[in-house]
């Protein structure tokens, strides 16, 4: 194991001054959320990465200006005065940085005790210390655009050296030597990163990777359990992870608590205590198991799931369940609603895939999955291609012709859109009867609206016979599998439209609507109605799902679980309307003529009617930029969102990345009675 080597020079301020000159003048930043890594399955050596130990502490962002130090955690929460000795050391610093690093509490071996940084409170409780590993901005330059092997020679020339509370995280190279010792050492693991990764802040990226010694995770608590004559105050504590907005039960962990530990967390559970299950279905909490046949009767105690402790444990059994769960400590860092289950990738299949990536390129902010990704349908240069899907053979034509002509997309690039994109958007298409908008010529050319397919649709598509509130007989092409996705495409329908329902329940949707629709608005403006919808949302105790619509406005999506009728669900979505129109009156209407609405914003709840659609998730839009229907997690719709963040040339990746985080939206529906009897006492 040895250090990566620094760069020869005979002067030391010369190659500081030439490194700062590669930056960008900048202003100080503020709210960075940390740039985060990919967990791999093992350690390798590569010449293009160095090496750093993975520290068991709390990750912390320090802002230094004009001797004023803020301290926060990756989620912007204020660590300044809580680890003041940290605080005081910096404010002795004399230069501006924004610097990036962990913060944890030194054990006399020099090992990190993460119990113990948990319940620091002053400098009796332990050694604070806050090893730094990176540097985005110093003195009116912004880094973030420079290698990391350029930061990193940056740092070791002006951090402080002084103070043995500010500590340089060296950086090594051979990754497999450095993983060995880090076990030996009973470290949590290492870190790989790329020499030439940039700095792309609140990202998790395969330009860093984490490598853990011993298999660890973050979970929420859910509850906790007591035993029959137990004298403990608890005697475990119910662990879970949110898949989809739900959240899964993960089992229980009933070591690792000191008496005092167990004291102090009764304390944060008592004012969460609830009788309504947390977890997407009531776990069995006395399972017997082959290693406990017959376990001590428990009684569960819920709480509200807004706590995340992290545990340890030995491997995760096929039904989702931790084997041999230890207590680690509370994560007082991380909010609980980013909490899901952490799979590993595979190192040697990223690792393969970055030496072919263009060196200097910035990495993508979007990542994609540990599981080899899917590429491309159609190749760049056939004009017509055929291409087996599904077991049929479908052609494609036409590929060159421009769809969005001021971005210069063609034909095929919504092909290979759609194709890459397919397994995100047909949960959301199948079954449901579906309007086709057609694109023919492009977003420019003439479009119309195709309903009825009867004689026209392929013999091996899905057709749903119907008949409209206008007494129309029609038979709707029905969403089936990624061939009828590409059937849709080879029309030129450019968006998706399915129905709110299926056909098994024609009449019930999946989910109430509420359609943002602007007029002379700003997308601000749209942003805090959303804002609005989800404070209402919440004060109800209801999940509702955001998606940017791809055009103007935002859609909010309330599951329903096909429990109620389309008048039902369009009077919720009044309620709901009604309640955001009272707290926004200046800038929302309700009026569906557009002339009576004077140019303010439409809280569109009529379109939970049977037969309308909107653009699904995932959907490309007939809009200047090609723009996908995002779903967002909630976080995201805040001032600086815009439409142009997700398009047909990044929302793959983005996809990837973030996984399906709008399928909550099909699962168990609200109890629509209790919500709106609850509305009622609170708005009404």
């Amino acid at each position: 194991m040895k250090m990566a080597k620094k760069k020869n020079t005979s002067n030391g301020s010369q190659e500081l001054k030439a490194l700062l000159q590669s930056g960008t003048p900048a202003g100080m930043p503020s709210d960075i959320k940390p740039m985060l890594a990919t967990l791999v399955n093992e350690p390798f050596d590569d010449p293009l990465w160095s090496y750093e130990v993975k520290w068991d502490g709390y990750r912390s962002m320090a802002y230094i200006h004009k001797g004023v130090v803020s301290l926060t955690s990756r989620n912007n929460k204020p660590f300044t005065d809580k680890y003041y000795p940290i605080t005081n050391a910096l404010e002795k610093w004399k230069n501006d940085a924004v610097l990036d690093g962990e913060i944890l509490v030194l054990q006399e071996d020099g090992k990190a005790d993460f119990s113990a940084l948990q319940n620091w409170r002053s400098e009796a409780d332990g050694h604070l210390v806050f090893y730094v590993f990176d540097i985005l901005w110093y003195n009116g330059i912004n880094l973030m655009e420079l290698e990391l092997s350029h930061r990193q020679l940056i740092l070791k020339q002006i951090l402080p050296t002084n103070d043995d509370r500010i500590r340089l995280s060296q950086a090594f190279e051979g990754g497999i030597g450095f993983f060995e010792t880090a076990k030996k050492m009973g470290l949590e693991g290492i870190m790989a990163k790329r020499k030439d990764s940039l700095y792309i802040p609140d990202s998790r990226n395969r330009q860093w990777l984490k490598i853990k010694a011993n298999k660890r995770q973050e979970v929420v608590i859910g509850g906790y359990t007591k035993n029959d004559s137990s004298s403990k105050l608890f005697s475990s504590l119910l662990l879970g992870v949110y898949e989809g907005g739900e959240l899964a039960y993960t089992g229980k962990v009933g070591t690792g608590f000191t008496d005092k530990m167990q004291r102090e967390m009764m304390e944060q559970f008592r004012p969460l205590i609830t009788t309504k299950i947390p977890f997407a279905s009531e776990p069995d909490i006395n399972k017997p198991s082959r290693f406990r046949p017959n376990p001590p009767h428990a009684e569960a105690v819920w709480l509200k799931p807004v706590l995340v402790c992290e545990v340890s444990y030995a491997e995760i059994t096929s039904d989702g369940v931790f084997r041999h769960p230890s207590f680690e400590g509370m994560r007082n860092d991380k909010k609980a609603a980013e909490v899901v289950l952490e799979a590993e990738s595979s190192s040697t299949s990223i690792v393969k895939e970055s030496k072919t990536s263009q060196k200097k390129s910035a990495p993508s902010p979007l990542t994609a999955p540990g599981k080899s990704a899917r590429g491309t349908l159609l190749n760049p240069s056939e004009e017509t291609q055929t291409r087996k899907i599904k077991g049929q053979n479908m052609t494609f034509s036409h590929l060159s012709k421009i769809y969005w002509p001021r971005d210069g997309f063609t034909k095929r690039d919504m092909f290979n859109y759609y194709y890459q994109a397919a397994e995100f958007i047909l949960p959301y298409l199948k079954d449901r009867p579906l309007s086709l908008n057609r694109f023919p010529g492009g977003i420019q050319g003439k479009s119309f609206y195709q309903k009825d397919v009867k004689g026209k649709a392929p013999q091996w598509a899905e057709t749903f016979p119907y008949t409209t509130s206008d007494g129309e007989s029609k038979e709707f092409l029905v969403g089936d599998d990624e061939k009828t996705l590409m059937y849709m495409a080879s029309l030129g329908c450019i968006e998706m439209n399915p129905w709110f329902s299926r056909v098994q329940k024609p009449d019930n949707p999946d989910y109430c609507v509420i359609d943002l629709d602007p007029d002379q608005n700003t997308f601000e403006q749209v942003i805090r109605a959303a804002c609005e919808v989800k404070n209402i949302l919440d004060a109800l105790e209801i999940e509702g799902y955001v998606k940017t619509s791809g055009s103007t406005g935002i859609h909010i999506y309330i599951p329903l679980g096909a429990k109620y009728s389309y008048d039902q669900s369009q009077m919720f979505g009044r309620m709901i309307a009604s309640v955001v129109h009272s707290q926004l009156p200046d800038f929302t209407s309700l009026e569906r003529q557009i002339k009576n609405r004077g140019g303010r914003m439409y809280l569109d709840f009529l379109q939970n009617r049977p037969g309308a659609t909107i653009a699904c998730p995932y959907s490309l839009r007939p809009k200047p930029g090609a723009t996908v229907s995002m779903p967002l997690h909630w976080e995201e719709v805040k001032k600086g969102l815009a439409m142009k963040d997700f398009t047909i040339e990044n929302s793959i990746a983005r996809i990837r990345s973030e996984g399906d985080i709008f399928k909550g939206s099909l699962k168990k529906g609200i109890d629509m009675k209790k919500a709106v009897a609850k509305a009622q006492s609170i708005f009404f």
